[in-house]
């Protein structure tokens, strides 16, 4: 059997989702890859068949969405071609993580598309869902990446298609500490803000993971660091706690390492809103960007 696997290239909780499940996809079918998008920071172990713009989000500064930049990156005729010339018909099956090329071509060709994702249990009706309605943002859950059927991730089960998440083996298997400081990963926010707030905690340690700032840094009880895999991974490991937005890899990894978590959801971002919904059913603290 001939797969394309398509992966949403925004963040990186889809590629670490994607990195085990393709491990167990290329042992039954030939699968081919292809990422669209480009806000991610993981090196991959991996080559990809097909890297394409796709229609994706760029992370702000400001606690949210880029509005601005998301726009001028939309290119609807770059973004159309690239579905109707996708050559979706060499593949019996397509799997898609929220990938948008993957899902159109197959919807246009009629071929079956599977969805895995966490998007697909936010909109399970047994999921808890923000106070406040945002119609837009799940119009855009719904519409984004259309599929012929989907199994969905969240942090607890909710029926016989929504399961709990997959941790990747390196979370699994690395060794879990408390050296005190606490583990903050905020991509929409710019460092500045970040460290304006942080250093009001002046007894504690915090260690800030950016995605603007390349070299190592030192602001009293904070240190910033550039986003790099293992370090990330160390320090979640060996930290008191966790202080990240509310999408759903890093949060999914926290749980599991039984870390304290607050999460601040991204503004702008429906998905976010319902995964922060859930975690407060669990007793996680959340609060507004």
């Amino acid at each position: 059997m001939k797969i394309l696997y398509g992966i949403q290239g925004t963040g990186n909780g889809h590629l670490t989702r994607a990195i085990e499940i393709l491990s167990h996809l290329q042992k039954k079918a030939d699968v081919d890859v292809l990422i669209s998008g480009e806000q991610y920071d993981l090196p991959l172990p991996f080559e990809p068949k097909y890297r394409m713009k796709g229609l994706y989000f760029v992370f702000g500064k400001n606690g949210g969405i880029d509005l601005i930049k998301t726009f001028k990156k939309i290119n609807s005729f770059r973004l159309l071609k690239e579905i109707r010339q996708f050559p979706i018909e060499k593949y019996d099956l397509v799997i898609s993580d929220f990938e948008p090329i993957s899902c159109w071509a197959a919807n246009l060709k009629n071929v079956k598309c599977i969805g895995l994702s966490n998007q697909a249990a936010t909109l399970h009706p047994n999921a808890p869902v923000p106070k406040s309605f945002d119609p837009l943002g799940k119009l855009i859950l719904e519409y984004y990446a259309p599929v012929s059927e989907e199994y969905g991730f969240h942090f607890k089960s909710l029926s016989d298609k929504i399961f709990t998440p997959i941790i990747r083996k390196e979370v699994r298997e690395c060794k879990v500490s408390d050296k005190g400081h606490y583990t903050v990963y905020l991509p929409a926010y710019d460092d500045d803000r970040i460290i304006k707030n942080l250093k009001k905690f002046s007894g504690i340690k915090f260690e800030v993971f950016s995605k603007h700032n390349k070299k190592p840094l030192n602001q009293k009880n904070i240190r910033i660091l550039p986003i790099q895999g293992k370090k990330f991974l160390d320090s979640m490991a060996s930290s008191k706690g966790i202080i990240c937005n509310a999408g759903f890899g890093t949060t999914s990894e926290a749980l599991f390492l039984r870390k304290k978590l607050l999460v601040i959801p991204m503004k702008n971002q429906y998905e976010q809103q319902c995964n922060a919904a859930m975690l407060k059913s669990m007793g996680v603290t959340s609060i507004k960007a």
